[in-house]
């Protein structure tokens, strides 16, 4: 399997140790609090509406609410599982090339695809996490309004910290396709230098493989272990939220 080079001394959620092995890069440790980090992303409207929230007096809890129950826990389940699913799905990825295009001297063997497939792939499989989770998310605040005040302050603030930090959390996993391009290139580029030269008869029509080259198969490896990293990362306000729904 055609290997590049990959750093290993970064620290910090498996989604950035992932990409600085990916990329490899350098990434210096912070030097900043999380919360001083935290700070820089919250305007001072943000800022405002959190001090009232959590300067307020307890909040009222409607009667007769909704109250959680183990069949919110499943369903939770079941968006994981839908969204890991979608991630190890490899079908949009088997389509073959036309019949009798022959390979170019030198060209990767299995006439691999434009990294373009792989950066929509990646791309819809956010959109796909961002709209399921918000919505799991929002269905468990209004379970958590329903139950005691200070879990209905909690549905508050977490409410208050999506809105004020989405933006900035789309900005940035809206970077890591452009990543990973970078790493699909290095693979690429590294087959067809091990590839021996006059292998493959440019002439020579050649069928469609019945799998992917070890570089590609690699590359796509490595995508669903980023995509997976980032479901963690999404999720993590979900299982904080259920935490505090099953609390006593």
């Amino acid at each position: 399997m055609v290997q590049v080079p990959r750093r290993t001394g970064v620290s910090g959620p498996t989604l950035i140790r992932l990409l600085a092995r990916l990329t490899d890069a350098d990434i210096p440790p912070s030097r900043q609090s999380l919360a001083d980090r935290l700070s820089l992303w919250l305007g001072w409207t943000d800022a405002i509406a959190l001090s009232t929230v959590l300067d307020a007096g307890q909040p009222t809890v409607a009667a007769g609410a909704p109250v959680f129950d183990s069949a919110e826990a499943r369903e939770v389940e079941r968006v994981r599982g839908t969204l890991a699913h979608a991630i190890a799905d490899d079908r949009p990825f088997m389509a073959a090339p036309p019949r009798g295009r022959a390979l170019a001297r030198n060209a990767a063997p299995d006439d691999e695809p434009a990294y373009a497939t792989y950066r929509q792939r990646y791309l819809a499989i956010q959109q796909n996490m961002e709209t399921s989770i918000a919505k799991t998310r929002g269905r468990l605040r209004a379970l958590l309004t329903a139950q005691a005040p200070a879990k209905a302050r909690l549905a508050m603030v977490d409410a208050i910290m999506e809105r004020s930090l989405s933006l900035h959390e789309r900005r940035l996993l809206s970077t890591i396709p452009g990543m990973l391009e970078g790493h699909f290139e290095r693979l690429r580029q590294a087959a067809q230098d091990a590839q021996e030269p006059g292998a493959q008869d440019a002439d020579t029509p050649t069928p469609a493989p019945a799998a992917p080259a070890p570089w590609l198969a690699a590359f796509r490896a490595d995508m669903r272990s980023v995509l997976r990293a980032e479901l963690d990362i999404r999720l993590q306000p979900i299982e904080g939220l259920l935490a505090a729904l099953r609390a006593h």
